[in-house]
């Protein structure tokens, strides 16, 4: 017997080091409610940064499907600015699983079928993410929403540090435009060999404020949603790059009030701004850039009975299988009710970090779904055309379709095999949402550096 213990405790004792030294073991989850069974990991908790490590960062992270150390790393960052990228980006968009009723279902077009995908809710106060002092729910801008994601990364590998020498990219949509050049700035400027950079993918981003609303009027009347006449005024007396910014300055003037309430009347209360061709239920995705089109906050119509993300992820036996707590709020919410951002950061551009991340040797792909009307394709595009001549990059991909299957997925361009532009066909502001296939095939592309498919 006593020989029995001795081996006992000396396993014991063996194995505790290890245990011990693996703390991401504690963020596994056994299984979310409703979950069906699947092969791969995946791990959700809090991460603390801020001076005084008062600001509690929530994470998700679904393993790679197959062989997850072969494949790499992707941190996905939703926009708003101040919406979820556990509710929109892993529960609506293209993360493994999607809310039904009472359970989750399979998502096929997942997109750690490719990488190890990493979700998180940023800024603090967003979802399950707070602060212990409420102070840091007020003027939050762009520099300290950088800053916090890069110590939540920085500390995030030491939690998993068999993640730390994988090679890492970064994707968003929206108003990430501005959180992912601006994080991958600060990890260029870092110097770091803890951070293997790789490459970023932002889909129907803003870059430069006045050039991407402004394209907002020929969107709307090329697609038939405003008149000739209005299209006229839109264009000559008050475009949308003045309206918001004397919107967010509380000093909106009578004609730029005349003019979008005649372009708010003709394109219908009744039409999604972020798909004008779809009628589906994405009462959730569609809340997250109502920032970005502010005339249309008290006029959006609610198509679904029920918002099953939202039920989801307020159920307490969830909260408890994700080791997530609610604190300064009572209900998760798709974007935070509590955070005060600095909207005026809106204005600032930030392609000319894209180009600096560029010049560093970093991918860059900006790719649009084309039923946008909020950020059209033709505001990015231009962007990046204009990006590529500074930079005295070539065409090496002339613009040309491409394939998902046996339908034309979308239309791409590449500059100096380093800056690419694609738009996926069909697809909403939200493209995984509306358009997963099409999106995976883009997203598989862009992480093994291949150019699209040229034919079916």
């Amino acid at each position: 017997m006593s020989l029995f213990l001795f081996a006992f405790f000396l396993l014991f004792f063996h194995f505790l080091p290890k245990a011990y030294s693996s703390p991401y073991l504690l963020d596994k989850i056994s299984s979310l409610p409703g979950q069906p069974l699947v092969g791969f990991r995946h791990y959700s908790g809090y991460i603390n940064v801020g001076d005084r490590n008062q600001k509690a960062l929530f994470y998700y992270f679904a393993e790679a499907q197959v062989d997850p150390p072969s494949k790499p790393l992707v941190l996905w960052l939703n926009g708003g600015p101040g919406c979820s990228s556990l509710g929109v980006g892993a529960f609506s968009e293209n993360g493994p699983f999607r809310p039904r009723g009472e359970v989750l279902v399979r998502n096929e077009h997942s997109w750690n079928t490719e990488a190890n995908m990493l979700y998180l809710e940023t800024p603090v106060g967003v979802g399950f993410s707070y602060s212990t002092d409420t102070s840091s729910y007020e003027a939050v801008g762009d520099k300290i929403t950088a800053r916090d994601n890069l110590e939540f990364l920085e500390k995030w590998f030491v939690r998993f540090p068999h993640y730390r020498n994988r090679s890492l990219f970064i994707t968003g949509e929206s108003y990430a435009g501005h959180y992912v050049p601006q994080l991958a700035e600060l990890m260029v400027q870092s110097n770091k060999t803890s951070f293997n950079l790789r490459g970023i993918a932002i889909g129907n981003p803003v870059l430069e404020f006045a050039t991407d609303f402004n394209s907002r009027a020929e969107f709307l009347w090329s697609h038939g949603l405003i008149s000739d006449s209005t299209f006229k005024m839109f264009t000559s007396m008050c475009n949308y790059s003045r309206y918001v910014g004397e919107y967010y300055r509380g000093s909106v003037s009578p004609i730029c009030s005349r003019v979008m309430s005649q372009v708010s009347k003709e394109t219908s209360r009744f039409v999604d701004k972020y798909d004008v061709t779809l009628d589906v239920c994405i009462s959730s995705v569609f809340s997250q850039s109502k920032i970005l089109n502010p005339q249309q906050v008290t006029e959006s119509v609610d198509v679904c009975v029920e918002d099953e993300t939202v039920n989801y992820l307020n159920r307490q036996d969830v909260h408890k299988a994700l080791h997530a707590r609610l604190v300064g709020v009572r209900r998760w919410a798709v974007c935070s009710s509590i955070l005060d951002y600095e909207l005026l950061d809106l204005e600032v551009p930030t392609i000319n970090i894209v180009g600096k991340l560029i010049n560093a040797g970093i991918q860059v792909l900006v790719y649009s779904g084309d039923q946008d009307s909020v950020i059209p394709l033709t505001g990015s595009r231009t962007l990046v055309h204009k990006l590529a001549k500074e930079l005295g990059l070539q065409t090496t991909v002339p613009y040309r379709v491409w394939f998902e299957g046996q339908q034309v997925g979308g239309w791409t361009q590449v500059y100096g095999n380093i800056l690419s532009f694609a738009t996926i066909r069909g697809a909403s502001h939200e493209a995984p949402f509306s358009q997963p296939e099409r999106s995976l095939v883009l997203f598989k592309s862009f992480l093994q550096s291949q150019p699209l498919p040229e034919a079916f």
